[in-house]
């Protein structure tokens, strides 16, 4: 086959097939042959990358959810009580309302090949019918305002999530997942999934529409709610429930259609995986560091205690000594000392203290003996966003106190 071109560049004795290999090779073209200007501007344009490929290419952190691969676990195991409000393991709280109850620790048992080492494991020791109208079953995470900003809810444009998740349970059925604001008069949306197989991992996407009436608050407050629904009573599905759209808030359309999944002692709920993004499409689970979880953790908890043991366990890991002053006499006086947080939490926080014995609102005294001359926590003082003083009353001969404490400025 013959190939002819000519002085304008016109190229002749083509054959239909093309060139055979290697005819072309890296030397054969003059350098900067094909240049900027020689291609279109609009050559790719929007519409021609489809919406499923355009949302894979993301910078930075996209996982709005905090510890969704369950790896920080400052609290230890939780026992989930009646109306508590418990955080379980960080970020995540649980609210169980009626007679169910159930402890919740971190397990290993995980999804296989998705690169998880934990979940979150809810065991029921205590089962219930629901069959009071006000019970309510919820897991749930609760998200900053000002970290939704880019969501653009309350506009036109208002971003559409996708929410991905791991989920084992013993009871099969219908599950209601609800998403919720409170900044625009309170608006729901709750979409329903299936657990097909008992006591088998299955991945479940839900796609949630942006919310173009709501807008969300800038600022430190609960901006966005994701909650899982394990039960309800009437009061919460008694009416008819709109899939994937914001409504106003109506109790009884959140959870219309939900099984029991609490109804028997030997019921258990594993999560993991929880990754929300925005766009339509569900990409590759997020995995980070564990510093990089914990320090986002501690924007909302911290404590000195060792960290594999819950608030209030005896130990004398982690414990702090803090030099200090005495007022008064020393018989009889107060002794004072500053403590400084691991880095500045949402809201100024709830400060408990626990002495070697592991009792609440109390400190260790006395020539730093962790167990010695217990006294009570009695003020505690905020200096700036990291700093504490906090003194204690009581009968006392040192100049130093002794202790753990929590820090809690959970939304």
């Amino acid at each position: 086959m013959a190939i002819v071109i000519n002085g304008s560049g016109t190229v002749t004795g083509l054959s239909v097939g093309g060139l055979p290999d290697g005819t072309v090779d890296d030397g054969t073209l003059a350098n900067n042959a094909v240049t900027e200007a020689k291609i279109a501007t609009d050559a790719v344009t929007a519409a021609k990358i489809p919406a499923s490929l355009e949302n894979t290419f993301v910078s930075g952190r996209k996982n709005l959810i905090i510890n969704g691969a369950m790896n920080v676990k400052q609290r230890g195991s939780i026992l989930i009580t009646d109306a508590g409000g418990e955080y379980t393991l960080d970020r995540f709280q649980a609210y169980w309302r009626g007679g169910a109850l159930a402890t919740a620790t971190q397990d290993t048992d995980v999804p296989a090949g998705q690169g998880f080492s934990y979940s979150i494991k809810m065991d029921v020791t205590t089962g219930d019918s629901l069959g009071t109208s006000n019970d309510l079953v919820l897991f749930r995470q609760k998200i900053e305002g000002q970290d939704l900003q880019h969501l653009e809810y309350g506009h036109a444009n208002a971003k559409t999530m996708t929410l991905t998740f791991w989920i084992k349970s013993t009871v099969t059925g219908t599950y209601i997942l609800r998403a919720s604001q409170a900044d625009a008069n309170d608006r729901i949306n709750s979409t329903a999934y299936t657990v097909s197989s008992a006591n088998t991992w299955e991945k479940k996407t839900i796609t949630i529409a942006g919310d173009t009436s709501g807008a969300i608050d800038n600022n430190t407050g609960n901006g966005l709610e994701l909650a899982w629904c394990f039960g309800s009573g009437s009061d919460f599905n008694s009416g008819t429930r709109s899939d994937n759209t914001w409504i106003a808030w109506d109790a009884t359309k959140q959870f219309q259609g939900q099984v029991n999944a609490v109804n028997s002692a030997s019921n258990n709920i594993y999560i993991t995986g929880v990754q929300l993004e925005v766009g339509d499409t569900a990409t590759d689970f997020e995995h980070r560091s564990f510093n990089e979880e914990l320090a986002l953790c501690e924007r909302y908890y911290q404590k000195t205690l060792d960290y594999s043991l819950a608030p209030g366990t005896s130990t004398n890991n982690g414990i702090i000594y803090v030099g200090g002053c005495v007022y008064g006499q020393t018989t009889s006086g107060y002794i004072a000392g500053t403590i400084q947080l691991n880095k500045p939490m949402r809201a100024t926080p709830t400060i408990q203290t626990y002495d070697g014995n592991a009792l609440a609102g109390k400190v260790g005294r006395d020539n730093y003996a962790v167990n010695n001359a217990q006294g009570q926590q009695r003020n505690i003082q905020q200096q700036n966003d990291r700093t504490f003083q906090i003194d204690s009353s009581g009968t006392h001969t040192a100049n130093v106190l002794i202790f753990h404490y929590t820090a809690d400025a959970e939304l």
